[in-house]
């Protein structure tokens, strides 16, 4: 659906992130379906009565409607489309994980309608309580691949043979895995194959997933770090819950 046609009718949405904005308005990040991602003001939020501003959270189901025609649009209505998810602990920080990835490298009105439905679904398996290595790896994946992107997981580039689980290969950025020599980052091919088939990952595979998904990514996220993921470390490092809303302002 294109944004002039979406303006006119509520569509389902969530908030990727939120600030504060001119005294009682807030400034948002919104993701909708069929839309992709935009920033918009909702005017007067601290003034109104009712839900107002503890409605306008990440992780809350929402349909929207908005107008305006420039890069930053108003919320003219937004009412909840389904319960908050409750992350506590772990998925909470996973869910600022999915968002910021999201907000980095998605270019704004640039619908990927599948990328939606996929959004949410990680968060319903993250309530859930699911296994959040591999929910975060689909979701990586997913994401990369909707980007053009996307993976080589199951073959040598070098000659096109099939991966051999008992073997040890280096992933080249933007092109695919090559057997490893000394000295270089290696994966084994056993890792690589449960990645592209969507198999859960041994404690080691887990591992090595996440640190070929986090290289990988770094390469188009740039120099700047991931927030949420200086957050997790820094509550961890003092043994501190990360608990469910008030989500950051």
């Amino acid at each position: 659906m294109s944004d002039a046609g979406a303006r006119t009718q509520l569509q389902p949405a969530f908030l990727l992130h939120r600030r504060p904005y001119a005294n009682d308005s807030l400034l948002l990040e919104c993701f909708v379906a069929g839309v992709g991602r935009f920033p918009a003001i909702a005017r007067g939020v601290s003034a109104r009565k009712g839900q107002g501003r503890a409605l306008l959270q990440p992780f809350t189901p929402l349909l929207i409607r908005w107008s305006g025609r420039g890069e930053v649009r108003s919320l003219n209505r937004y009412e909840a489309s389904g319960r908050p998810y409750p992350l506590q602990g772990k998925a909470l920080y996973c869910g600022f994980y999915l968002n910021e990835l999201l907000m980095r490298l998605l270019q704004r009105s640039d619908p990927h309608e599948r990328l939606f439905g996929l959004y949410a679904g990680v968060l319903t398996q993250l309530a859930a309580g699911d296994a959040m290595e591999h929910l975060l790896r689909h979701f990586e994946l997913s994401l990369l691949q909707e980007l053009g992107y996307g993976m080589i997981l199951d073959r040598d580039i070098e000659n096109d043979a099939p991966i051999r689980p008992d073997r040890r290969y280096h992933y080249r950025l933007e092109q695919g895995p090559v057997p490893a020599g000394g000295g270089e980052p290696a994966i084994t091919g056993s890792t690589l194959l449960a990645l592209c088939q969507g198999d859960t990952l041994s404690s080691a595979g887990a591992r090595e997933a996440r640190f070929l998904l986090r290289r990988v990514l770094a390469h188009y996220l740039g120099d700047r770090p991931l927030r949420s993921r200086e957050l997790f470390r820094a509550f961890s490092s003092i043994g501190v819950s990360l608990g469910s809303p008030a989500i950051h302002q």
